[in-house]
């Protein structure tokens, strides 16, 4: 117990000592420089590594042996089960896609192109991103039954089996080591979208977010075609792969056509089976850091590199923007890869330890609860607030030309919804949830793999010091991006 006790000093010490550096230069940005917070950042940081740490060695003593290694599934009940799974709700439910997918390509082309005006930006960054990964925790992988590019490869895949009376086979097969790599490249190019192309705060453009949808509905339905609807929704669709990795943290599944409940977090242990899978959750973390730290911890160096290419190399300012932005992003993903390489390391000089690689693979779902909660404290005021812009005037006049459909276009945002303390302390508490669950997790997943509770302890050291990184960078942006 005394040894586990100052090893978790010990870890807590260094990195804290490191950690403090970054809100001691963000305080001027963020919260921290607000009045009326009635506890400054740098106390959060320490309060939020201590219960980390009280954690681990609760977590120590007390789980002693593999609890979240398997799903432990119950069916619901069969009338449940065909009344949500059958196939006229899935088409009812992926004809809903295509409508509102169509709604967005609409709406950017022949709409208003201001992007607080029109509905198409609102609802493809906020409602379907970011409400996509709500619902996949609470209910499960219910993309699948609304993806719209999902649902045109079924319908054309159906008029083929209709004309021949057989399924048309694909003409590739899926290359197993291509796993994921496609929807982390297409991740990475949504967040670019998102982030980089809009040029900071003037935002893009509904006619931009119009043409990418249709430029990302052709690169599905080739790769649909090319590999076959099932295979390439299950390991390229992007929001498909994405909204599942979140899925895998509720306790509803779906499988065969039936339903099933499971004890919450146990769907998320076999995620790095796949190639490609820890990529995608440490480009989701690393997209969400980037968006906090570009106006704030990172805002120095990116100017000092924007007025290079502006003066120096006399790129337009646009372009200096895009540039140096991608740069920067590609910079943060390759930090947020580096720290957890660096508890994968640690790990590996533990007695009777796998692979680094192989470690990778086994410790890649407790990654899943810190991406989740970097979302959620980053974007947990803009998801209330820009969804009550889409629920009253954009819901009334989607394309911002004057209409009222359903009597609300004048209604405004309520701004006093929740208070500055209100965002700020369910920011906190997401984090610190976020990372003792993932906690919770890789200390399962080590018991799991080194059946010697010491030797799982002794591992879980390092990973310790990779939650209190992630906590402190977490909070440290947060005081950047409430500034």
């Amino acid at each position: 117990m005394a040894r586990l006790l100052r090893a978790g000093a010990a870890v807590a010490s260094a990195l804290l000592g490191a950690a403090l550096l970054l809100p001691s230069s963000a305080a001027a940005h963020g919260l921290a420089a607000k009045e009326d917070l009635p506890i400054p950042v740098w106390l959060f940081i320490w309060a939020a590594a201590i219960v980390l740490i009280v954690s681990f060695v609760v977590l120590s003593i007390a789980w002693r042996r593999p609890l979240m290694q398997e799903e432990h599934r119950h069916p619901a009940p069969g009338w449940l089960s065909k009344a949500l799974i059958n196939p006229f709700t899935e088409a009812v439910a992926g004809g809903l896609g295509v409508f509102l997918l169509g709604v967005v390509v609409y709406a950017g082309l022949e709409g208003i192109d201001a992007p607080d005006l029109n509905v198409a930006p609102v609802f493809v960054f906020v409602t379907f991103f970011l409400g996509g990964v709500l619902f996949s925790v609470l209910f499960g992988d219910f993309f699948r039954a609304f993806n719209p590019w999902r649902a045109i490869g079924r319908f054309f895949g159906g008029i083929v089996r209709l004309v021949s009376g057989q399924d048309a086979p694909a003409p590739l097969s899926y290359p197993k080591r291509l796993g994921h790599w496609p929807a982390v490249a297409g991740l990475v190019a949504f967040g670019w979208l998102e982030l980089i192309y809009g040029v900071g705060s003037v935002g893009v453009s509904p006619h931009d977010v119009a043409v990418a949808a249709l430029i990302y509905t052709g690169i599905s339905l080739t790769g649909m075609a090319l590999f076959g609807t099932e295979a390439w929704t299950a390991r390229g669709e992007i929001f498909s792969v994405y909204f599942n990795m979140f899925s895998r943290l509720s306790p509803l599944a779906a499988e065969d056509g039936r339903l099933f409940f499971r004890r919450p977090l146990t769907g998320a242990p076999p995620w790095g089976e796949v190639p490609g899978s820890i990529a995608l959750v440490l480009a989701s973390i690393a997209v969400t850091s980037f968006d906090g730290a570009q106006e704030g911890t990172l805002s120095g160096a990116i100017n000092t590199v924007f007025d290079f290419f502006r003066d120096d190399i006399g790129m337009s300012i646009s372009l200096s923007f895009r540039v140096t932005d991608s740069i920067f992003i590609l910079l943060v993903i390759a930090a947020i890869a580096g720290l957890f390489r660096l508890g994968l390391w640690g790990m590996h000089t533990v007695r009777d330890a796998p692979s680094v690689a192989e470690l990778g693979r086994l410790f890649a779902h407790t990654m899943i609860p810190i991406s989740l909660a970097y979302l959620f404290a980053h974007y947990f005021s803009y998801f209330i607030y820009l969804e009550q812009a889409q629920f009253t005037y954009l819901l009334s006049d989607p394309l911002g030309q004057g209409s009222d459909l359903f009597g609300t276009a004048q209604a405004g945002v309520d701004l006093t919804l929740l208070s500055a303390n209100d965002i700020w302390y369910a920011q906190v508490a997401s984090l610190i949830v976020g990372h003792v669950t993932a906690l919770a997790l890789a200390h399962d997943r080590a018991i799991a793999i080194w059946k010697d509770p010491a030797l799982a302890t002794r591992s879980q050291y390092w990973m310790l010091a990779v939650m209190v990184g992630f906590t402190t960078l977490g909070l440290g942006l947060l005081s950047d991006a409430n500034g």
